[in-house]
């Protein structure tokens, strides 16, 4: 097994985080290094079976990097004060893509009571927003949410229902970033 050089470490971790700082304008170059340092000490037995490949090296800080800025940014989209969507809203708007436009505007407001909406109006606009995000996420992701939660089929054994959760709180990631994306 071979020692890592943690002045060289500190090296790549600098340029990687100063890359990830200027692509993701939440984050500082300095907390992403810190980050991507503490990773690596915390995972230092790992990193050093692979310490003399620079690729793998590169990749774990980049990877480490990226999954702080991300992370970084989920945080503040629920701290904004804009309105944050939930996995159960993004669940339940795909649930609606099964009914047209038409049929939609007259399921809003049919089944509501004293108690509670069932329908409403700002599941249209969720509707839209799940369209648009289920549009940006990678096809395998996209197939497990229609599946699962357009079609209605069942999972099949404990993974795929696993996989449709993971499927359903990225569409909700992804329906918030576009909400808060800047248009021009």
């Amino acid at each position: 097994m071979t020692q890592i050089d943690w002045e060289h470490m500190a090296e790549v971790a600098d340029k990687v985080a100063r890359s990830i700082a200027l692509n993701w304008a939440v984050v500082e170059k300095d907390d992403v290094k810190q980050s991507i340092l503490l990773n690596a000490y915390e995972r230092r037995q790992s990193l050093e079976e692979h310490w003399g490949d620079e690729a793998f090296v590169y990749a774990f800080c980049r990877k480490v990097g990226t999954q702080y800025a991300s992370a970084e940014r989920d945080a503040r989209d629920v701290q904004d004060g804009q309105y944050y969507y939930t996995p159960q809203e993004a669940r339940q708007a795909l649930e609606t893509f099964v009914y047209s436009d038409e049929e939609m505007s007259g399921l809003i407001g049919r089944q509501d009571d004293l108690l509670r909406a069932r329908i409403t109006d700002s599941l249209m606009t969720a509707r839209m927003d799940a369209s648009k995000g289920l549009n940006r996420l990678p096809k395998a992701t996209q197939a497990v949410l229609m599946k699962r939660y357009v079609y209605g089929l069942p999972a099949g054994d404990d993974a795929e229902r696993k996989a449709a959760n993971r499927a359903v709180d990225a569409l909700a990631r992804q329906m918030n970033r576009d909400l808060r994306r800047v248009t021009i």
